[in-house]
C-alpha cells in the first residue's frame, strides 16, 4: 500500500461510515444513523478497505466484526473525525468572516413560552450565530423543513402521511385552556354552557391545525358545537388583545397564557373534560443530519423543555 497515495484518498465519510459500523457493529445500524441507505454504507467502507489494501471488518451472522487491522486502525480514526468537528465548530464559533444562521420553526403558541430560556442558553455558547425563528401552523412549518427552508421545527406530531421521512422526539405534552380576562362574567360560574359562550366572541385555532381538533372537542362538551360565529387565528398577540379588550373567550395552549394568569390578567375557565394536551417536541428530517450550531439549539431546546415538563 502508497502510504501517500491512501492519505490523499480517505475521505471524512470513510471515515465517518467505519466508525459507525465499528460502533455499532452492524452495516443496517449504522444506515440508520447515519440516516443513508445501507448499500451506501457498504459501499463507503468497500471504498475505504480498497484504498487500504486491508479489510476492516469481517461479515457474518453476528453483523460486521472488526478484525484486527480494523482495531487497529479504529483509535486514529476517531481522533482524525473528532478533530476535524472540533476545528468546524471553533470556526464556527469565532470566525467573524462568516457569519452563520440557524433557521428553525417554532409554532406560535410554543415560542414564547419555551424560546427566551432556549436562545439565553444557545447564545452563552455561539454569541456570533443568529438564530432565524419561522411562526406559522404545523402544516406549513412542516413544508418548510421538507423543503430544507430550516433545520427543525418545534411543533406536534402529525398524521403518518405529514411525517413522511420525518423523525418527532417528545419534549412535553401542552395542555388546550379556555382563557378570558380576569373579571369576566363568565369567570365566575362553575358550568358553562353553549347559550352562555355565544354571548361572547370565541376565539379558536383555525381549521385544519391539529390543536383545533381538541378545541372542537372541548367546544362540543360545552354543548357549543353549532356556534355561527368564530375568530380563528394562531396570533398569541390577536387572541390576547381580544381577551383582555373583547371580552372573548380563548381556545389556547396553556403555555401561551402562563404569564397572564399569574400576573392575574387572564383566568381559566373551568373544563368541561380533561386529556386535551397536545405532545410537542422536535421534528428533523431523516435525510439531512443537523449542522453542529443546530445540534446545540437543539440541546438548549430540550434543557427549556425539561424545565416546562418539570412545572407542569
Amino acid at each position: 500500500m502508497e502510504n501517500t497515495s491512501a492519505n490523499n484518498r480517505v475521505k471524512f465519510r470513510h471515515l465517518q461510515c467505519f466508525l459507525a459500523v465499528f460502533q455499532l457493529g452492524s452495516v443496517q445500524r449504522a444506515a440508520v444513523s447515519l440516516s443513508i441507505t445501507q448499500p451506501a454504507v457498504s459501499k463507503t467502507i468497500a471504498e475505504l478497505e480498497s484504498i487500504l489494501g486491508i479489510a476492516l471488518f469481517e461479515r457474518g451472522r453476528r453483523g460486521a466484526v472488526p478484525t484486527r487491522e480494523g482495531r487497529l486502525f479504529a483509535p486514529h480514526a476517531n481522533e482524525s473525525v473528532a478533530a476535524l468537528r472540533e476545528g468546524v465548530d471553533k470556526l464556527v464559533r469565532h470566525g467573524a468572516n462568516f457569519p452563520a444562521t440557524v433557521a428553525i420553526g417554532v409554532l406560535p403558541t410554543v415560542a414564547g413560552p419555551l424560546l427566551p430560556a432556549a436562545v439565553a442558553a444557545f447564545r452563552a455558547a455561539w454569541p456570533a450565530v443568529s438564530v432565524q425563528v419561522w411562526t406559522d401552523s404545523n402544516t406549513r412549518l412542516l413544508e418548510r423543513l421538507r423543503s430544507a427552508e430550516i433545520e427543525l421545527v418545534v411543533g406536534r406530531l402529525s398524521d403518518p402521511e405529514g411525517m413522511a421521512g420525518m423523525s418527532f422526539e417528545h419534549l412535553y405534552r401542552e395542555p388546550l385552556i379556555v382563557a378570558v380576562r380576569a373579571g369576566h362574567e363568565l369567570a365566575s360560574e362553575t358550568s358553562i354552557t353553549g347559550p352562555m359562550l355565544a354571548r361572547f366572541p370565541v376565539v379558536v385555532p383555525p381549521l385544519g391545525t391539529l390543536i383545533r381538533q381538541s378545541a372542537e372537542s372541548v367546544l362540543t362538551a360545552f354543548g357549543a358545537n353549532a356556534l355561527s360565529s368564530l375568530v380563528e387565528t394562531l396570533s398569541v398577540s390577536l387572541g390576547r388583545a381580544l381577551a383582555l379588550h373583547n371580552d372573548a373567550v380563548w381556545f389556547v395552549p396553556s403555555g401561551a397564557v402562563e404569564h397572564d394568569i399569574e400576573l392575574g390578567l387572564l383566568a381559566r375557565l373551568p373544563m368541561p373534560f380533561a386529556g386535551t394536551d397536545e405532545p410537542i417536541g422536535l421534528i428533523r428530517r431523516n435525510d439531512h443530519g443537523p449542522s453542529p450550531t443546530a445540534e446545540s439549539l437543539m440541546d438548549a431546546i430540550r434543557d427549556a423543555a425539561r424545565g416546562r415538563a418539570t412545572v407542569r
